[in-house]
This record gives C-alpha cells, structure tokens and sequence, in this order.
C-alpha cells in the first residue's frame, strides 16, 4: 500500500469529525502563519489551532520568498488577514545545504541550474530576521506592522521570538 492509501484510508476513518468554522475561507483570527514543510512542525498542534483559524503557508525553510509574498498579499487583500507569524525551526534541513551546492547538484543531476534561490541559511535566528524585514519593506502586502518570527525547538517544542 502505498503512503497516499495510508492517508486516503486514516482520512476515511477519520469521517467529518474536524472542529473548526469552514463557512469562510477568511480566517477568523485574521493571521498567517508561515513555516517550513518539515513534517516535526505540526502547526494546528502547536498552536491550538482550529479548522477556519488561520492561513497557514509551509515551504523549505519556512523563508520569505516571492511566492509567499504571492500568497500573503492575496491573504490581507482579498481575505482580510491582518498578522503574520513567521516560524522556523531548529535542526533545518536548509542548514545542510548551501545555495552554490545544491544548485550544482541539481545541474549535474538534470543539466538545468535553478533560477530561484536555495534561500539556505546558516544561523535560524538570522534567516528569520531576514524573512520578517522581506514582509516588512514589501510593497505589495498593506499590513507589515504586526510582522513577528519565531524559531520553534524542534526537540523541545519551545518556541522563541526573535527580536
């Protein structure tokens, strides 16, 4: 069986049994959430999040990229979020890398180099400065001035906001 059967099967036990509000697909609690897609950041659970709560966008590294800002001005524009609450972690994947490395790996591999940037970091706490100060001086996003970030221990669960 397959992981995705895995999932379709616990989905179909599951039933329609998650709390939450799904009448709106504006967040009641007019935030967003950004965090990276390691499967050790489980952000319903962290927060006590309820279905309708929050928007929540996950990528490598939980970094500020041009597709989040995609996401986050279409958030505040045209579903009236009002926050956002950068997440990063501890023990990252993105630490492993480098942007020059990966990106040779991925040409040698396929023979094409990226256009778009590894956004690997060495220190958490620096990367998630540099994400806030990307929400910050954004053009596009009307709200930056609740902009906060966090870095999240992944063996802990402690989480840290970054000044």
């Amino acid at each position: 069986m397959s992981s995705i059967d895995v999932l379709l099967k616990r989905n179909e036990a599951l039933g329609n049994v998650v709390p939450g509000d799904r009448s709106s697909p504006q967040p009641s609690l007019h935030v967003a959430i950004l965090t990276c897609m390691d499967a050790r950041v489980r952000v319903f659970e962290i927060f006590g999040l309820i279905q309708g709560e929050s928007h929540v966008l996950r990528n490598a590294g939980g970094v500020v990229t041009d597709d989040v800002i995609r996401s986050l001005a279409l958030s505040q524009r045209k579903l009236g979020t009002r926050e956002v609450m950068i997440v990063q972690h501890t023990d990252c994947g993105l630490q492993l890398v480098t942007e020059d490395g990966f990106k040779d790996e991925l040409e040698e591999a396929t023979g094409l180099r990226p256009t778009w940037s590894i956004e690997a970091f060495r220190e958490v706490k620096d990367s998630v400065r540099r994400s806030v100060q990307r929400v910050r001086r954004s053009d596009f996003l009307p709200h930056t001035d609740n902009v906060r970030g966090f870095v999240y221990d992944v063996k802990t669960g402690e989480l840290s906001e970054v000044d």
